[in-house]
């Protein structure tokens, strides 16, 4: 995300490579190819002029420390300004009532029914509430069966009326069925609609009015740019929403949308949609993706990620085996489920510093965890669990029966072996502290 708007923002800073201080004349034409970058990313002109006029103001008379440069000065500049221009700082949901009811709208084919799905999961994974899904939308006919099918996945809820078409009577029945059972959250799916449609405006207003939700949330697909942001206002207008959610935002590097939106609208970006699986979800922290956008990474969201997904107790469990060298094909393979549900892997190098500019040429394969599954799938429950009899006849089987060749089986196992000999060494801290000292000096 944002790959080119990084490109260029670093492009402009490197007119200032080499001077001694920031002065009137050498910011003027680093503000304009920063203006240029924001424009050519979609951000509404207004936001970038108005933007870029302040980074000016503060840059402009700064004396440049020895110890860093004009460029490396205006890049602190900017990481505090663009993280003021997406909010300054986290917006947390509301969610002290109980149940807490959570409107969800938009427009037709914002993504509205997934994220649906992914705020359940996340409210449920990561703040322990009782959640009920209410499919509310009575005009799209597979509505409440994606609805259905996401909640079957995740493990949630759905309340649904199919003899009904009464989108109020279908919400207060949810939220009614929600406090019967107990449900800290009830989420309401509605209708995708236009804002030009003025019969489907008045009809949200009227279910909001009627269940009198704590958050509304406006799903907007970030894809859409500027439109994104102009449909944001008539629909806050109208709804008065609690927060912005950016949905495709792995798909879009021009990131207009979510520089421009809360300037536009006053209102906060809560979620961000990073991919298709129901765990692509990440709250909005305007900081971090400040980070990003200046090719800083985002250690911090990766470190969350990894222990969203990393059970402690396992964790203890693999580190005994670890010592033990009894690590083998089954944890190697759990490892990497885990890895994959963390994120796209592009998308997870790019929240390491240095390594988003490394890669942004190169196309990392989300299918480059195939041929090794397809290999450890394809052996024997006692091969997996005793790498060690894993000979030349079984490997070729092993290869036959995956679909690869024994070139990539023997790889795989050589590769395996020295991963587990390195994690045995580093398990073991004597042996750490012997293997420092035989380190040339």
């Amino acid at each position: 995300m944002f790959e080119n708007l990084s490109d260029k923002l670093d492009r402009a800073f490197k007119v200032l490579k080499g001077q001694g201080t920031i002065t009137e004349i050498n910011v003027a034409e680093t503000m304009k190819e920063i203006r240029k970058a924001l424009l050519d990313a979609d951000v509404n002109y207004k936001t970038a002029k108005t933007f870029t006029d302040e980074v000016r103001q503060k840059a402009i008379g700064q004396n440049v420390l020895t110890s860093i440069s004009p460029g490396q000065l205006l890049t602190k500049i900017m990481n505090d300004e663009l993280t003021e221009l997406m909010g300054g700082s986290t917006a947390e949901l509301n969610l002290t009532a109980n149940p807490t009811i959570i409107l969800i709208a938009g427009l037709n084919g914002a993504g509205k029914t997934t994220f649906t799905g992914k705020l359940a999961h996340y409210l449920k994974t990561s703040k322990n509430k009782k959640v009920l899904l209410v499919a509310d939308d009575v005009y799209r006919p597979a509505a409440i069966e994606q609805l259905q099918v996401l909640g079957q996945q995740i493990d949630v809820p759905v309340y649904a009326n199919l003899e009904s078409k009464d989108p109020i009577a279908i919400a207060r029945e949810g939220i009614a069925l929600a406090k019967q059972n107990g449900s800290n959250v009830v989420i309401i799916d509605t209708a995708g609609r236009l804002s030009i449609d003025e019969a489907m405006m008045v009809e949200i207003e009227n279910v909001k009015a009627a269940v009198k939700p704590q958050e509304i949330l406006f799903v907007v697909d970030s894809m859409t740019g500027q439109d994104a942001v102009n449909t944001a206002k008539v629909f806050n207008d109208r709804l008065d929403f609690t927060g912005v959610v950016l949905t495709k935002l792995d798909g879009d590097t021009r990131g207009g949308a979510a520089l421009s939106i809360k300037s536009v609208v006053n209102k906060p970006i809560k979620f961000i949609g990073t991919g298709e699986k129901m765990e692509a979800l990440d709250v909005f922290h305007p900081d971090r993706m400040a980070s990003r956008i200046l090719g800083m990474g985002d250690v911090i969201s990766l470190v969350e990620r990894a222990q969203q997904q990393f059970d402690e107790k396992e964790a203890a469990e693999l580190q005994k085996k670890i010592r033990k060298n009894k690590f083998d094909f089954n944890d190697f393979f759990g490892q990497i489920q885990q890895i994959k549900k963390m994120g796209n892997m592009k998308d997870l190098m790019g929240m390491i510093p240095g390594v988003g500019k490394m890669m942004k040429d190169v196309e990392v394969d989300d299918n480059a965890f195939k041929a090794i599954e397809a290999i450890i799938q394809s052996m024997t429950p006692y091969e997996k669990g005793n790498p060690d009899s894993i000979n030349q006849s079984r490997r070729n089987r092993i290869a036959q029966g995956s679909g690869t060749n024994l070139t990539e089986v023997n790889r795989l196992i050589k590769q395996f072996e020295d991963m587990r000999k390195v994690m045995k060494q580093m398990s073991n801290p004597a042996a750490m502290a012997n293997m420092m000292r035989r380190m040339p000096k």
